[in-house]
């Protein structure tokens, strides 16, 4: 057998049965037979981290260790990459699904087809074939290289304050939040709240012109103010059912396609839902069909010591869930506990950020390499990390308990600021740091003990000013 040049000859079809090879945007068609014809095909493609190529034959693979050793990935520097091998249901496909974690962003692959793949006749192909593709960069895909400067809303903000303080803290970017509703803890049922979407289009709309990135997010609003990390649905199917139909479509169909918003944050602080990974895989799949857009998930800190040995487990099963293998960047809500003092200089809580001085009910210093274990989940899945909320109370305490406004009775706007100053040296330069939105702006009606004091107004319009 041999390659020849495509001919659209209908006497030879008569002869033979042509087989056609072609890369598309979206697959890989590769026809065999006893004669093989070939068109051009496109070859250097750039294509997404987490790109599937399908390969269709004309007849049914032997699809044995001889296949797919024959079918494989590999870089540039010729290693083979860990790539699935899938047969299709119809005997006829075969998917070759990426790495986990993706492939590497910025880098090229080679998809090989061997001349061992054969049909379950034993019909061979005549040569070799590949097709060379290159990975997007993930990085920065927003801002084309600048990093999210970004403000989280508080759910009852107003929208001349929010526009008031783009301005203010020099932000580029918007988390918007939407409020949903959900009557208890152990609710698996929910639904979007009116007005608040309606304030959001409000906003969204105001936004056009200004040059800023959106990220949209549903809220989950427990009746009696009670944290989204506790919440434990009774159902985690109907739940995951709800999420998408109720929440996730709705706000694809309403707010994100309509407006071209950026990035659509799927869930937030999960604590009791996030381990159910292949819920959440599927679910990241199905608001792909729908919106085009970037996909983030926001994940909750989580503890460790060296005198825990439960807390590392907890955290590894953190880290190793596939879900963030889907995402295109990881978002982190970085309350993580840094000392046990009421106030501190900003060269402490640097270095408790890598090595936590933080001392739990044990009594004992809990040690924990926050910075480390951040950067695990970029060295694992090779996704850019967003601190999806970074705040802290005015409080003496600040650093204690950030997620705790209720800490400390004794306004502190120096160590707030503090507190920022710190993640600011720690993380502004590291490359594989997306960027950081505040918790929490947009109003200051209340109490709104997160709101950045003048101190740290300072200190974040600062930051990535190097980038403005």
């Amino acid at each position: 057998m041999k390659i020849i040049k495509y001919v659209n000859n209908y006497n030879m079809a008569s002869k033979f049965k042509n087989v056609i090879l072609m890369a598309a945007i979206f697959s890989l068609f590769l026809l065999i037979s006893f004669n093989v014809q070939a068109a051009s095909f496109t070859d250097n493609q750039t294509v997404d981290s987490n790109k599937t190529w399908t390969i269709k034959f004309t007849s049914d693979i032997g699809f044995d260790d001889l296949t797919k050793q024959s079918i494989t990935v590999t870089d540039s520097k010729g290693t083979k990459v860990n790539v699935g091998l899938q047969l299709g249901q119809d005997g006829r496909t075969i998917t070759v699904t990426a790495p986990q974690g993706g492939y590497t962003s910025g880098k090229s692959y080679i998809l090989n087809i061997g001349n061992k793949v054969h049909s379950t006749k034993g019909k061979v192909l005549n040569k070799e074939y590949k097709l060379n593709f290159n990975i997007k960069s993930n990085g920065n895909k927003i801002f084309s290289g600048k990093k999210i400067k970004s403000g989280s809303l508080s759910i009852d903000y107003d929208i001349k304050q929010a526009l008031s303080d783009i301005d203010k803290f020099k932000l580029n970017t918007l988390n918007i939040p939407v409020e949903i509703k959900i009557d208890n803890l152990s609710s698996s049922n929910m639904i979007i709240d009116e007005l608040s979407e309606e304030k959001a289009i409000s906003l969204i709309k105001q936004l056009k012109g200004k040059d800023i990135n959106i990220i949209l997010e549903p809220y989950p609003w427990i009746t009696g103010g009670k944290s989204e990390t506790k919440w434990n649905p009774d159902n985690m199917s109907t739940f995951f059912s709800n999420w998408k139909m109720n929440v996730l479509k709705p706000l694809i169909d309403n707010i994100a396609n309509p407006y071209n918003v950026d990035v659509l944050n799927i869930g937030s602080n999960f604590v009791n839902i996030e381990p159910e990974e292949k819920n959440w895989c599927d679910t990241i799949d199905y608001v792909r069909k729908y919106y085009k857009g970037l996909v983030t998930y926001r994940t909750n800190k989580w503890d460790t010591a060296s005198w825990a040995p439960k807390s590392i487990t907890d955290y590894e099963n953190k880290l190793n869930n596939k879900l963030f293998s889907k995402l295109d960047f990881i978002s982190i809500a970085a309350y993580f506990e840094l000392t046990n003092n009421d106030t501190n200089t900003v060269e402490n809580l640097v270095s408790a950020i890598e090595c936590s001085q933080a001392v739990p009910d044990k009594g004992q210093v809990r040690n924990q390499n926050i910075k480390r274990e951040i950067k695990n989940f970029y060295d694992k899945w090779n996704k850019p990390i967003f601190f999806g909320e970074l705040g802290f109370p005015k409080i003496n305490g600040a650093s204690i308990q950030p997620w705790n406004p209720w800490e400390n009775s004794t306004v502190n706007n120096a160590e707030q600021a503090n507190c920022f100053e710190a993640y600011r040296r720690e993380f502004e330069d590291e490359p594989w740091v997306l960027g950081f939105s505040v918790f929490a702006i947009g109003s200051q009606k209340g109490e709104k003990i997160y709101y950045p004091s003048k101190q740290s107004t300072s200190v974040i319009r600062d930051w990535y000013s190097k980038e403005q």
